[in-house]
């Protein structure tokens, strides 16, 4: 089993922290090279909570596909990248729309995602920030099973929820509560769950958001990326984007000195 290890850089001192999930086998994502070149910085229209359609070029090929989906999120602290659902993939991309050179031909659609609310939302409540088993079928119609974390309830999209997992601890994102009422998502006893440590009026919490990254494996490869989000139902948890993946990956990162 590989060991992962990740040097956070600080304008102080740096911080060397360890994702505690362990990276494995891939489940539902596409991979494609990286490639980002600097575009105009004009004023853009907000397009979080619009459906967008744009083409995908892959690298100098001629291969070209037409991708739809729903505009999540803007990340705050790099105002350039969104958070994307894009229609038939369950994780979520993470891309600078109007700087990445594979999005070609960015339009906004005209249909909006209407308001939902979940049919639920005690259960909703109480699966966020718990370990789970989540069933899956396999081509040949049996069932395998996923461990991991729901996270929080996805923005915009609000019958659905963001879960990471221990084999591929990147963000997904499923209609959770369809899942548990089918008997495909078991909510594990969280007995061995440290609760969270209660604060002091006023108390400022420190956060890692907006840190660059530095990752590290055994094979001495490197990867840099910023941690972009702290989940709030699990604070030792955040969302990193890296530079050369447009992928969100999830780690407990624990720190050390």
């Amino acid at each position: 089993m590989e060991t992962h290890f990740m040097k956070l850089q600080t304008n102080s001192a740096d911080v060397a922290s360890r994702g505690s999930l362990e990276l494995g086998s891939e489940k539902h994502k596409n991979s494609m090279g990286p490639n980002k070149v600097v575009s105009s910085s004009a004023p853009r229209r907000n397009m979080v909570g619009c459906r967008i359609q744009h083409i995908w070029k892959e690298g100098s090929t001629a291969s070209q596909s037409l991708w739809k989906g729903m505009v999540l999120d803007q990340v705050p602290v790099n105002p350039s990248l969104y958070l994307i659902k894009y229609d038939g993939f369950d994780c979520v991309y993470g891309l600078e729309l109007h700087k990445d050179e594979r999005v070609q031909g960015l339009e906004v659609l005209p249909d909006r995602q209407a308001s939902t609310r979940a049919s639920d939302v005690n259960l909703a409540d109480t699966m966020i920030g718990k370990a789970v088993e989540h069933m899956f079928e396999t081509e040949d119609g049996t069932k395998d099973e996923w461990r991991g974390m729901v996270l929080a309830r996805a923005p915009i999209m609000n019958t659905w929820f963001f879960i990471t997992y221990e084999k591929d601890p990147v963000l997904y994102m499923y209609q959770l509560l369809d899942d548990y009422k089918e008997g495909d998502l078991r909510i594990m006893p969280d007995s061995n769950d440290t609760p969270p440590a209660e604060r002091e009026p006023g108390e400022v919490v420190d956060s890692l958001v907006g840190k660059q990254v530095e990752y590290a494996k055994e094979d001495g490869s490197k990867r840099t990326g910023m941690v972009i989000h702290q989940v709030d139902a699990k604070p030792s948890v955040y969302f990193i984007k890296f530079d050369d993946d447009f992928h969100i990956y999830v780690y407990d990162l624990v720190k050390t000195s």
